[in-house]
């Protein structure tokens, strides 16, 4: 049996990108339904990976516990070996998730071309990764896609508030992509 794709009229680049959206959630939907989890591998991107994406993708890991996903994270321009920075350890450590054993990894094409979806924290860092591999373009998201579409700050070096806010953005943008995975 042959799955057929949905018809929802002509791609027309023109018309405003909230009908992109409402477009993307239907297919997202028809997908699931026909194939189950659509997304088996999520790559999650930051800079250093050391705070956002570790924090991502350990809170995405709770939040998809006993799902047939795969969750990961690296940095465009990662301190490659270190672990997570205290303020994030100690922020998913207040939520019931050791970090511990997490150890920053560099962003590759390979790690790129292996993902199912790939979420960034920021448009610029969505854009390099179209740039380092453009044939990822289509499935490369930031994690405020679903809800404003803005970049999720660094909180790198910063004080305890900053984390708590960046936590929250992140906490948001994961359970924004829920429904669609």
């Amino acid at each position: 049996m042959r799955c057929q794709r949905p018809t929802s009229g002509k791609w027309d680049r023109k018309e405003p990108a909230r009908h992109f959206l409402r477009r993307d959630r239907r297919r997202l939907a028809w997908l699931r339904e026909q194939v189950g989890t659509v997304f088996k591998r999520i790559l999650i991107v930051c800079m250093g990976n050391i705070c956002r994406s570790p924090m991502a993708e350990y809170l995405f890991r709770q939040r998809m516990a006993g799902r047939d996903i795969e969750f990961a994270s690296a940095g465009l321009g990662a301190l490659v070996g270190s672990p997570m920075d205290a303020m994030a350890l100690q922020l998913l450590a207040e939520n019931g998730i050791d970090g511990s054993m997490h150890r920053a990894h560099q962003l590759t094409p390979s790690l790129l071309r292996g993902a199912d979806l790939v979420l960034g924290m920021e448009k610029s860092q969505v854009t390099a990764m179209a740039r380092l591999v453009p044939e990822v373009h289509g499935k490369v998201y930031l994690l405020d896609k679903w809800l404003h579409g803005k970049d999720i700050p660094d909180p790198y070096r910063q004080q305890r508030e900053v984390f708590d806010q960046v936590h929250q953005l992140i906490t948001q943008g994961i359970s924004s992509w829920e429904p669609y995975l």
